[in-house]
């Protein structure tokens, strides 16, 4: 470049290259503000995690910030085989664990760990990675399925295309931010705060494409928020979602 010492061209050529990065496409991001959606339709993010395993604070934290979005269904389970190893985490319960268990075994996984992200009941993710959580997020499609309602006490499920009888399951989940402080296990001395996590978990019923009507449990606690899920055999994808 005419002119222009050595030094000069340098940082004018690192100049360009800084600009030119800039320009590149960034990817998809997850809004921690809340997104409108169809709440008959959400995706669904299920997170299996534990108080108690130090690596799960960051997928812990990719699904708190999402979880007031209107276009997703995040849950949090608390799973209870960190237990053993000095916290014990206060809202884990066997029946998470077992839905872990029956999501590897449909899919032939022998193992299960924390953390563990399962997007529509099929993708599979440790979810720690806000960019690759984001993408997948991003990607995801909306489940379709039948209609779900509820009307004069009972839950309504509509006809549809089913290959194998789905599972009706209702989830009662708490949207409120909890702080923990955590005492012992690998997270001792931290406090984490946790959203949507599930408190209930109940199988309602089998879905073999007809109507189906069922009757639907109150609620005993008003803060708590309520979903069903409509999951294909025991473990395997979800076809139908509604928050309630």
């Amino acid at each position: 470049m005419p002119g222009m010492r050595g030094s000069e061209v340098r940082r004018t050529l690192l100049l360009a290259l800084a600009l030119a990065g800039c320009s590149a496409q960034p990817a998809p991001k997850a809004a921690e503000a809340d997104v409108s959606g169809d709440p008959r339709h959400p995706k669904v993010v299920e997170l299996f995690q534990s108080q108690g395993c130090s690596s799960c604070p960051p997928a812990n934290a990719n699904l708190n910030r999402v979880a007031g979005r209107g276009d997703l269904l995040a849950l949090s389970f608390a799973v209870t085989y960190w237990d053993q190893l000095g916290w014990k985490d206060k809202f884990a319960s066997p029946a998470f664990t077992q839905r872990q268990w029956d999501y590897a075994r449909a899919a032939g996984r022998g193992n299960v760990f924390t953390p563990q992200m399962i997007f529509n009941g099929s993708k599979v993710d440790v979810g720690g990675n806000p960019e690759v959580f984001d993408r997948i997020v991003h990607d995801l499609p909306a489940l379709g399925g039948p209609a779900i309602d509820v009307a004069k006490g009972e839950l309504v499920v509509g006809p549809g295309a089913a290959a194998k009888p789905a599972t009706v399951w209702l989830v009662r989940y708490d949207p409120r931010e909890q702080q923990v402080a955590i005492r012992a296990g690998e997270n001792r001395g931290r406090t984490l705060p946790h959203r949507n996590i599930v408190t209930e978990l109940t199988n309602l019923g089998s879905w073999t494409g007809k109507e189906l009507r069922l009757p639907f449990p109150a609620g005993g606690d008003a803060a708590l928020k309520t979903a069903v899920l409509l999951q294909s055999g025991p473990g395997g994808p979800l076809i139908g979602a509604r928050k309630l």
